[in-house]
């Protein structure tokens, strides 16, 4: 074969690899139902009141945009806990993708959330003694997703990239809701959960940090789930539902 020909080849496997990963993400995306799903422990709170979640059969598709509008104790946060399988004290059924999160070993939980869950805890969930930095490489370092150059301007782009070699202790509560969030961004993710994720930033940051979530969700064909307490055009929701 000519150099000519080896080089159109190579090209031809190229672009077709693209392709495959791109047809992937489209058309397979992760899918997620739920059945019948009740907290067991706010089944008191929530039974009496009409709910477009609970003890309802909901199917949300990969490329979604949903917002959860979640008044104070309905389960908000339980429920990013049950998605992310770390709460299980729940009647009814979840599914990713047709795996029933209660018949998930350690193994299979771990894997879902390493390569296709992605999470910003209303807690934030940092490391105390460790910088603002260290927090982040821990996650770069484990995933390798994202170079360093690439980390270091989203701190810049949301106002910490001074706050590096800060302890987290240490940092406001907006400073470590962006590490968080930037965090979050740093691992494949067919879905990103967010539970109240801007919530002590003022305006200006959460329009910086919501468009740089927005960015990422899209450069991975990904889905988001955003629960909080008041209506928000955080993001160009597909849908909305009252918790």
């Amino acid at each position: 074969m000519t150099k000519r020909g080896a080089d159109a080849s190579r090209f031809c496997f190229v672009d077709m690899v693209r392709f495959l990963r791109c047809y992937s993400y489209i058309c397979f995306s992760m899918q997620l139902s739920v059945s019948g799903l009740m907290p067991v422990p706010l089944r008191e709170r929530v039974e009496g009141r009409t709910s477009g979640l609970w003890l309802r059969d909901l199917v949300l598709q990969g490329d979604e945009y949903v917002f959860v509008k979640a008044p104070s104790g309905t389960g908000k946060t339980t429920l990013i806990h049950m998605l992310y399988g770390i709460r299980g004290d729940y009647e009814g059924a979840m599914q990713w993708d047709g795996q029933v999160m209660r018949s998930m070993n350690a193994g299979a939980l771990a894997a879902l959330r390493a390569g296709k869950l992605s999470v910003i805890f209303q807690d934030m969930r940092l490391f105390p003694e460790l910088t603002a930095w260290e927090n982040l490489e821990i996650k770069r370092q484990l995933t390798d997703t994202v170079d360093e150059a690439t980390v270091k301007g989203w701190m810049q782009r949301l106002g910490i990239g001074n706050k590096s070699a800060s302890r987290a202790a240490t940092l406001s509560y907006g400073e470590q809701q962006r590490v968080a969030i930037i965090r979050a961004l740093l691992q494949p993710f067919e879905w990103l959960l967010m539970d109240e994720p801007f919530s002590h930033l003022d305006n200006e940051n959460k329009a910086k940090a919501a468009q740089l979530v927005l960015e990422v969700v899209k450069q991975r064909n990904a889905g988001l789930l955003l629960a909080d307490l008041d209506d928000n055009n955080y993001f160009p929701y597909t849908q909305t539902i009252d918790l």
